[in-house]
């Protein structure tokens, strides 16, 4: 039975799901788009969430939080700086998931994982 047992495991051990969890939750914050799986997407999205909780808090406890998370200091410094302040009057929901389709290899159901207040470097006209 899988009472109590929240959150899927993505075919990986404990630490390899943590380090993709941080590594895609980076790679949005820094991007602000990334493409992924509809599993991976659901997984890491909470995640992010968090993340972005953290830097509206903008405290050193905080930082130190989203740093034992997220592991790189570049990251962590453009959530506090850029991105988290972005978001500063939204009271969560920082994140959408858009479905694109299945991919070509193996048809893994794909999906855009993106800030809301995401724009297309082409779409700023």
């Amino acid at each position: 039975m899988r009472h109590g047992n929240a959150g899927k495991k993505l075919g990986r051990d404990s630490a390899h799901r943590k380090a993709l969890y941080s590594n895609l939750a980076g790679a949005l914050i820094q991007h602000g788009r990334i493409e992924t799986t509809e599993a991976k997407a659901k997984a890491v999205k909470p995640l992010a969430e968090k993340m972005i909780t953290l830097g509206k808090r903008g405290d050193l406890h905080a930082r130190r939080l989203a740093l034992a998370e997220l592991r790189s200091n570049d990251v962590v410094h453009l959530l506090f700086a850029e991105v988290a302040p972005r978001f500063a009057e939204r009271a969560g929901g920082y994140t959408r998931i858009v479905k694109i389709g299945p991919r070509q290899g193996d048809a893994a159901p794909m999906v855009l994982l993106e800030l809301v207040d995401f724009e297309p470097a082409g779409a700023a006209a």
